[in-house]
């Protein structure tokens, strides 16, 4: 079966709540290409090595979270920028991307999926900054105390990568915060909500420091490794929803 992609890009606008939003690029259809979509492939960043896979699977469109466009970019179409666009133009393949919106969403977001693969029941999820870009981040408490190093090692098998964990390993651990992607300045908000350790996907210089000096934890699991989880199940939801089959493609990346 399959879907128009005006149809597709309207249903994803509303279910995400993109005018919420005030983003460094535009939520949505970025790229248009084929009127119907049968084949969806998802994945985390538009890069050309997704791009090529994608087209190999037979995708008449791909979703992502990192799509093009972003604000203070070279606005030239001239070297990756031109081959990417190329490629989905010569192929016909349409380009939908979602960036805050699909981060933020309470049940198919990036925060909320690495939640519950944490331990962390959906219901129990509560907002980190409700107030910013539509609500970003989240925080609640595990069902029971667990060891700083059992938690991070927890994680580690989710992403399947090793994670900067910066704090004392045999501490006790419960209430956690979290936002993925490069989220590291978000540490001031996991200390005024009484978090007892911050997950994001980067770290910066100072966030060390300040972990320490405000007796947080702090573990840093990989921007691409942290918000793999949310597109693939806007996919899986859409593939229900529309009757369409779905791919998620995973171009690895260690940052």
């Amino acid at each position: 079966m399959s879907v128009a992609l005006t149809e597709l890009g309207i249903y994803l606008d509303k279910c995400l709540c993109i005018d919420q939003f005030q983003d460094y690029c535009p939520n949505g259809l970025q790229v248009e290409g084929r009127p119907q979509v049968a084949r969806l492939a998802t994945g985390v960043t538009a890069c050309q090595r997704f791009l090529d896979a994608a087209i190999d699977w037979g995708a008449d469109a791909v979703l992502v979270h990192h799509g093009y466009f972003w604000r203070d970019e070279v606005q030239q179409v001239v070297g990756i920028k031109r081959r990417r666009l190329a490629t989905l133009l010569a192929n016909e393949v349409s380009l939908l991307a979602y960036h805050l919106p699909l981060d933020a969403h309470p049940q198919l977001g990036n925060n909320a999926r690495l939640g519950c693969l944490m331990g962390i029941d959906l219901r129990f999820q509560e907002l980190l900054q409700p107030n910013v870009c539509g609500g970003l981040g989240n925080v609640g408490n595990l069902v029971e105390p667990v060891s700083a190093a059992k938690f991070v090692a927890t994680l580690e098998s989710i992403t399947e990568r090793r994670a900067l964990h910066v704090g004392h390993s045999e501490a006790l651990v419960r209430r956690i915060a979290w936002c993925t992607g490069a989220a590291q300045d978000y540490i001031d908000a996991a200390v005024n909500a009484g978090a007892d350790l911050f997950v994001t996907g980067e770290a910066s210089e100072q966030t060390v420091h300040i972990a320490r000096e405000e007796g947080i934890h702090f573990v840093a699991a990989g921007h691409h490794a942290t918000e793999r989880y949310g597109v693939q199940a806007l996919g899986d939801h859409l593939a229900e929803e529309f009757s369409v089959e779905h791919r998620f493609i995973d171009i690895d990346n260690p940052v």
